[in-house]
């Protein structure tokens, strides 16, 4: 009998989960924006040379939504390790869907998220900014080179604005 009574319970607790998780089917494949690559191009044309404005020689990197290396540049007097630190900061801006100059607060010793620091290509220094379109991350840039974060990050968000008019904000 108490066998009876779990088996019923069973098939009603799988009834009323089957039946409460009814809802409309989603569809089989899913669409997703990404940056053309001569706009990519464009993003980053435009934030190193917003960076060479205020006389900075940086690297720049634009990753499309899911961290994929989409352009590279590189000034000729940046430093060796620069190409890699803005390609992690862009990875790090997508992966995380903010930017990592505010990641870089929020991780700092102490805070509840530290651990974030120990994902592997996380770099939690000011640089990486994700480019949104309509509510949604199609890119990220990431530099690397100018004096500190914040200007890295100035140097982001000016590429960004130039390009705004063709991705539809």
């Amino acid at each position: 009998m108490i066998m009876l009574k779990r088996l019923v319970t069973t098939l009603a607790l799988l009834a009323a989960v089957g039946l409460g998780g009814a809802r409309a089917e989603e569809p089989a494949l899913v669409e997703f924006k990404v940056l053309a690559p001569a706009v990519a191009l464009e993003l980053a044309q435009a934030t190193l040379a917003s960076c060479q404005d205020s006389g900075y020689q940086v690297a720049v990197s634009v990753v499309d939504r899911f961290g994929n290396a989409q352009i590279l540049l590189r000034d000729r007097f940046a430093g060796a390790h620069t190409p890699e630190t803005a390609r992690r900061k862009a990875w790090t801006a997508v992966s995380f869907r903010s930017d990592t100059l505010e990641l870089a607060k929020i991780s700092a010793a102490g805070q509840p998220q530290s651990g974030v620091r120990f994902v592997s290509e996380a770099l939690m220094i000011g640089g990486g900014v994700p480019v949104e379109a309509a509510g949604s991350i199609v890119a990220g840039v990431g530099v690397s080179g100018a004096p500190g974060g914040a200007a890295d990050d100035a140097c982001a968000r000016a590429g960004i604005e130039a390009i705004t008019d063709k991705i539809g904000f």
